[in-house]
């Protein structure tokens, strides 16, 4: 079951979310909270699956906390002002609810939400072969074994892929894809590489080269790295 927490500054819309939740048998919510502050701290200490975020919100905007959040959190913006629909989607959200909202609309949303979550929690016989990431409004089916190269952008990512020119752009953290990575075949050997080790040509001093790539092993990841490497 997918686990939930709702931001909002009014205590109606709160309760029409928890009604509905509780309706649909597939969200578990865990917490509601009318003060976006005490719901950051909460994420910080306890992540959560999905959020039913607001966008109008006196002290801070829906839109500006999903982006201060780290970590890999599914959103579905609720707002009454449907000009916000195109900035919420821009932030790869599943869906946006505009209020009034019925349980039918909603149930759809939710919906979504689950065949999000069901695809990026694959089974253990899966999990080692592929990978779902959300890009282009869409999800992207991965082969573990094509990923040559794992970029970090600020709040991006670029999967360098085998016999691909263009990586695949998802919106993730260094963190979040390595917890996805369960093989022990990758390993995070700078702020901003990620890379498996099956695709390593050649390392010279503190350089990696990969298809051709020079990539930097960072001070804090190197004695990691040479302890697996020289393996």
């Amino acid at each position: 079951m997918i686990k939930a927490i709702a931001i909002d500054d009014e205590l109606p819309a709160l309760q029409i979310i928890e009604n509905f939740c509780e309706k649909t048998g597939l969200v578990e919510l865990q917490k509601t909270f009318l003060k976006p502050n005490e719901a950051m701290k909460y994420l910080r200490k306890f992540p959560t699956d999905l959020l039913f975020l607001d966008i109008n919100m006196p002290s801070i905007s829906g839109i500006e906390l999903y982006k201060s959040i780290e970590q890999n959190t599914m959103v579905i913006f609720t707002t009454a002002y449907s000009e916000f629909a195109v900035e919420g989607f821009n932030l790869n959200a599943v869906d946006y609810l505009l209020k009034p909202f019925t349980y039918e609309r909603f149930l759809h949303a939710v919906n979504k939400a689950n065949d999000y979550f069901n695809s990026s929690t694959p089974s253990e016989i899966n999990q080692e072969q592929y990978l779902f990431v959300r890009a282009d409004y869409s999800l992207i089916k991965i082969a573990i074994n094509d990923i040559v190269l794992i970029e970090g952008l600020d709040d991006y990512l670029k999967i360098h892929l085998q016999n691909t020119i263009k990586p695949v752009v998802t919106r993730m953290t260094m963190k979040g894809i390595m917890e996805k990575l369960t093989s022990k075949e990758f390993i995070r050997v700078h702020r901003s590489f990620i890379i498996p080790f099956s695709k390593v040509e050649n390392v010279r001093k503190k350089i990696i080269t990969i298809a051709g790539k020079e990539i930097p092993i960072g001070s804090s990841y190197e004695a990691d790295f040479f302890a697996i490497f020289k393996k």
